[in-house]
């Protein structure tokens, strides 16, 4: 570069620089002029905060070195951040398990669960306290608040229990602690089956396998579903225990007594040392078989003499199938071939991509045909894996796309070289804002790359405003010197840092959203407040310097002011014909004001009649989903089975479905929505449930959701005929409930309470909104129960309690012992019972000998007898008050609770129900529970209580948001009422989100929140620049009305530039059922918003008066 072409800034630096060498001795400060160094330092303060940041790195080598620091530790964050589908959220759940041999459920509830939810209830943190009391057992869940970690939330729990352990009844043992948090749901399951190998070798076979795979580094909680497990069963046969006089006792002493060994001490013998041992244990059947149990006429009697012993897969209490579906690649159609599931988690902070990845590669590279045989297949029918690194790929593409298409918009705007320019800016900001996110213990996810893509939109504004001005001031000074540069980030800093802050300030309230919703949604406001500073950064330090290097010629720059010119020219005719019309004329000033308040309620009426439902959150597009099915309490197992498959066959023809599984009297492993509701917990015979995998959604029509829905009608019928509960549950998108429509009856005794919850049960069927109606009642159930007859009993010198031990131990439930296998990692116990055909005729336990103390025997049958009684209703509490549970599922358009809810206590209204203890029930409490349970009433649950606190708790980061906004402006300007004309188009953002979200058919939800209230913080930032340089040319001297038209005209270009790569950044998420409602609040009500604002502030402005700008500060002042 030749003298004559040096900026001449370089100039005056090389002469100075020459100077300095000349000069014979250096310069003091106070041989400087005072009027030279004051006008220096004017100038150095009149370049504000902005200018001298640019001046300082415009020609920095410290720029480029900064720029790629930058980019290299944002790329390095971008690979070392953990990838999973949704964000990490620590939500602690503890349950306690207190056993109560022969207790009842209320004596279960007032002696053992009321005294420990006492104390319990007092550990800090804690949200609500759950509990179940059934017969001989009860449970105490911990719910904490979400956000406080699992270690000293388990630390809390043991510390009250031990330390209240005297509050338990004499011979009660204590509870165990059984803590779950999010991370225990399994990223990856896998089902092992096959038409030739039974369930008991694939129990084995599966058990080998997660042993293997537990080896794998960073893979966290592990168990195997399905299957009977070996074992060693002592048939006992009760007429040859009578004949022989052997008690069950007897036998159980003989197998405990003869499977035992230790060390028993240590000699030292021929200068070496030894231990001794004794004993061992039992290893075959046929040495079990050998075991002397007793004596009849001085004749050893052996275990074989009176018992079956058989080695093999224990009796069938739970049953795992696998069947294939239309869209299965087998060629050969599976149906009900036996299963089981592995099931692996990931640890806490670990990458699940990996985590998964690493395990799938394992299984097929060294697993398959070493320890997995050829006749056993293996699927896999659960990989978060899979659909995490699918999302987070699918959602950095269209964070290219966003990035592209804002690039090329800003190339139609302002040329190719600016849009370069702006380009390089965007993936330093977002680069910098993952490696700040990893920082900050963010994972990278859905909702965080939603974050950063919602945010392009205007994180390059900043960047567009200082390039834009840059090039303005270029022309107006015909060169493009350094100095013009530096004063044109001057003109336009002060009011860019100010417009980021009040968006920033519209965001970070947000963060403080309680409950599950609020840490689901905190990446949004936490990284999009991120990129918005980064980008200011990015615009005053890497923007300048960029424009001092990629520069466009001068005859291209004034072809531009050319094009430009002639736009400004339609502006100009526009703006005075409806700005001065409008202000001139007060019917039409007048008709506009109304017209917009009309229009504000018509589209809130939107709202009123449903035209936009408010949900939570949609359904997403997930892979599987699941049927649950709750036969009548005491259906047998087989009933249970076969209608299982029953409801599986309705199933067959539906093309989408690739396989299923039937879980029948066990769980499928848990997700995070069946750890709320304690799914793992289902494990009855009379429980069951079916998980259903989806082909990829890139390759079906119809949504996850939709096929749930019409499954979901389909099954209705067969439910109604059957007198089964049977519920579709798909993953919720966000946080999980018991389900969407919960009612919880509150009452004075447990009687008023059940008929409440009957009648509520039978209401929730009549709506026409709410499918899978039940409740959480147990219904009729029969128990056989051994009455004894204590009299007889004390008159031969029995016991209860060994009555009570001879009978278990005949009943299939008593594990004598155990024996070891080097092949079986799982213990194989050594069971008593009865033979099955006899154990299902309790008659025929009438002969079972029953020992005395002076070992004489006498025959069951003497000391009492089986009577059928009904089974103990369960018991439930939340929060130390007893309480029943209705529960629904929205169904339809309008699938929220509130319409649902809405609609039963219409019904109430329309019967005019009376409860009876006589309380005229017409509402449910929204926002809590019942003030007492004097009286009957109950309080609405479910999705509508996170719906409620999410909806009320952004509220409130929307007025603390305005209230930031406004005290930041008011700052800036020393005036009030310049801030009321800035914010005022905010309410105008409705015109387009309402009807956008009616025009397209969309939910107000969560998300569309979100967008509304980081759109605020937009509006604001246009209004801002609007004002400011309204400011600045009234106060050169033009007249109001001209600097107010002058204003619109000239940052229309950059508004609407601005407005445009929004709405393009936006438009990418549009088809995502999540964030759709934020892509519609952003496309809608930035489009609507934008060109409202153009009218509204210039004749806020011209209304507002000369005297308020006269008198209000300009933002430069703010720097002095």
């Amino acid at each position: 570069m030749t003298d004559d072409n040096k900026p001449s800034d370089e100039k005056e630096n090389s002469q100075d620089l020459t100077t300095v060498e000349q000069a014979p001795k250096p310069v003091e400060l106070q041989d400087i002029p005072e009027q030279v160094l004051q006008k220096a330092t004017h100038k150095e303060a009149e370049l504000g905060f902005a200018g001298r940041l640019a001046d300082s790195f415009i020609h920095s080598p410290l720029s480029p070195l900064l720029f790629i620091a930058m980019m290299a530790v944002g790329v390095w964050g971008l690979i070392a951040t953990p990838r999973q589908e949704d964000p990490q959220i620590s939500v602690p759940m503890i349950d306690i398990f207190f056993p109560a041999p022969g207790l009842s459920s209320s004596e279960v509830a007032n002696q053992i669960i009321d005294p420990f939810e006492r104390v319990l209830s007092e550990i800090p943190g804690l949200k609500h306290i759950y509990s179940a009391s059934d017969r001989e057992h009860g449970i105490i869940t911990l719910q904490f608040k979400v956000g406080e970690p699992m270690g000293p939330s388990i630390l809390q729990a043991h510390s009250k229990i031990q330390s209240n352990l005297d509050l338990l009844p004499k011979g009660i043992n204590p509870p165990a602690v059984k803590p779950k948090e999010v991370d225990d749901a399994p990223s990856v399951t896998l089902t092992l089956w096959s038409e030739e190998v039974d369930d008991e070798h694939l129990r084995t076979l599966g058990v080998s396998v997660l042993q293997h795979l537990k080896q794998l580094p960073h893979t966290g909680v592990g168990f195997v579903t399905g299957g009977r497990s070996r074992q060693v069963r002592i048939e006992v046969l009760p007429e040859r225990l009578a004949g022989f006089g052997v008690s069950p006792g007897q036998i159980a002493h003989a197998i405990q007594t003869a499977n035992t060994g230790h060390t028993v001490g240590s000699i030292e013998m021929q200068d070496r040392f030894y231990y001794v041992e004794s004993g061992g244990f039992l290893s075959k059947t046929d040495e079990i078989k050998q075991l002397v149990v007793g004596q009849h006429r001085g004749t050893p009697v052996f275990l074989r003499d009176v018992a079956h012993v058989v080695e093999g897969p224990q009796e069938t209490k739970q049953i795992v199938t696998f069947s294939t579906g239309p869209a299965s690649p087998h060629e050969k159609q599976v149906k009900d071939a036996a299963a089981v599931t592995i099931a692996l988690a990931k640890q806490r902070g670990a990458n699940g991509v990996s985590v998964v990845n690493s395990i799938l590669d394992e299984l097929e590279n060294n697993l398959k045909g070493y320890l997995i045989p050829d006749n056993v297949h293996i699927e896999v029918t659960r990989n978060y894996g899979k659909s995490a690194n699918d999302k987070v790929n699918d959602l950095l593409f269209k964070l290219f796309v966003a990035t592209g298409a804002v690039t090329f918009l800003v190339w139609l705007s302002l040329g190719i070289k600016p849009s370069i320019v702006v380009l390089l800016t965007i993936p330093v900001v977002l680069v910098g804002t993952v490696f700040v996110a990893m920082l900050m213990g963010y994972t990278i996810d859905r909702v965080s790359l939603f974050a950063l893509i919602f945010s392009i939109g205007f994180l390059v504004d900043n960047a567009i405003v200082i390039v834009e001005n840059i090039y303005r001031r270029w022309l107006m000074a015909g060169t493009m010197d350094t100095r013009t540069a530096v004063d044109a980030v001057r003109e336009v800093g002060n009011p860019t840092v100010l417009a980021t802050y009040t968006v920033v300030a519209a965001l970070i309230p947000m963060g403080f959203v309680s409950g599950m919703m609020g840490p689901y949604m905190e990446p949004i406001p936490a990284l999009g407040s991120v990129a918005m500073l980064l980008s200011l950064f990015a615009a005053l330090i890497f923007a300048p310097w960029l424009a001092m290097r990629i520069v466009p010629s001068m005859e291209k720059l004034r072809a531009m002011e050319e094009r430009d010119e002639k736009t400004d020219e339609k502006l100009d005719v526009f703006f005075r014909k409806t700005i001065l019309s409008l202000v001139n004329n007060k019917l039409l000033g007048w008709g506009f004001l109304l017209g917009l308040i009309a229009s504000f309620f018509a589209a809130m009426y939107l709202f009123y009649n449903t035209a936009v439902p408010v949900k939570m959150l949609p359904f997403d597009n997930k892979a599987n989903f699941s049927i649950v099915i709750d036969m009548p309490d005491g259906t047998a197992l087989p009933t249970t089975a076969n209608f299982t498959r029953r409801v599986a066959a309705e199933l067959t023809d539906i093309e989408e479905i690739v396989a299923s599984q039937n879980y029948i009297g066990a769980a499928q492993p848990f997700d995070f929505n069946g750890l709320v509701r304690h799914y793992y917990l289902r494990q009855f015979a009379w429980q069951s449930e079916i998980a259903i995998q989806l082909i990829d959604k890139t390759l079906r029509e119809r949504t996850s959701h939709q096929i749930a829905s019409m499954v979901r009608e389909r099954l209705q019928p067969i439910a109604l005929e059957s007198g089964a509960a049977i519920t579709v549950v798909e993953m919720p998108p966000g946080p999980p409930v018991l389900q969407t429509v919960v009612a919880e009856v509150h009452g004075p005794d447990a009687e008023t309470r059940r008929k409440v919850a009957d009648d509520l049960t039978e209401m929730f069927r009549e709506s026409g909104v709410i499918s899978d109606v039940d409740n959480l009642m147990r219904s009729n159930m029969e128990t056989w129960r051994f009455e004894i007859n204590r009299e007889k009993a004390s008159r031969q010198g029995i016991s209860v309690q060994t009555i009570n031990q001879h009978l278990a131990m005949v009943m299939g439930e008593f594990e004598a012992a155990t024996i070891f296998q080097s092949l079986i990692l799982e213990p194989t116990y050594i069971v008593m019972t009865i033979p099955i055909e006899k154990r299902s005729h309790l008659h025929r336990l009438g002969d079972l000998p029953v020992m005395t103390m002076d070992q004489r025997t006498i025959p069951l049958s003497e000391l009492g007898k089986f009577v059928k009684v009904q089974r103990d209703p369960i018991i439930f509490h939340k929060d130390l008050r007893s309480v029943e549970f209705v529960v629904g599922d929205a169904v339809g358009r309008l699938g929220a609770p509130i319409y649902a809810m809405l609609d039963v206590e219409r019904i109430l209204e329309e019967k005019g129900y009376t409860t009876p203890d006589g309380v005229v029930l017409r509402s449910g409490e929204y926002t809590g529970a019942p003030a007492n349970d004097k009286q009957t009433g109950f309080e609405w649950g479910g999705e509508w209580t996170v719906t409620y606190e999410t909806f009320r708790d952004m509220g409130i980061a929307f007025a603390v948001a305005l209230v930031g906004i406004y005290m930041l402006v008011v700052w800036a300007f020393g005036n009030f009422v310049i801030p009321a004309i800035i914010m005022s188009p905010i309410p105008l953002t409705l015109l387009g989100i309402v009807p956008g979200h009616w025009v397209l058919g969309a939910e107000f939800t969560a998300t569309s929140m979100i967008g509304w209230i980081a759109l605020a913080g937009i509006i604001v930032r246009n209004s801002i620049l609007m004002v400011d340089f309204t400011m600045h040319s009234f106060r050169t001297g033009t007249p109001l009305q001209e600097a107010v038209i002058l204003s619109a005209k000239s940052r229309t270009r950059p508004i609407l530039i601005t407005a445009l790569a929004l709405v393009l950044g936006s438009s990418v998420i549009l088809l995502d059922p999540i964030f759709q409602g934020m892509a519609v609040s952003l496309l809608f009500g930035v489009f609507i918003s934008t060109l409202l604002t153009l009218i509204v502030i210039p004749l806020g402005c011209i209304s507002a008066g000369e005297k308020v700008f006269m008198e209000a500060k300009d933002l430069e002042e703010n720097e002095a």
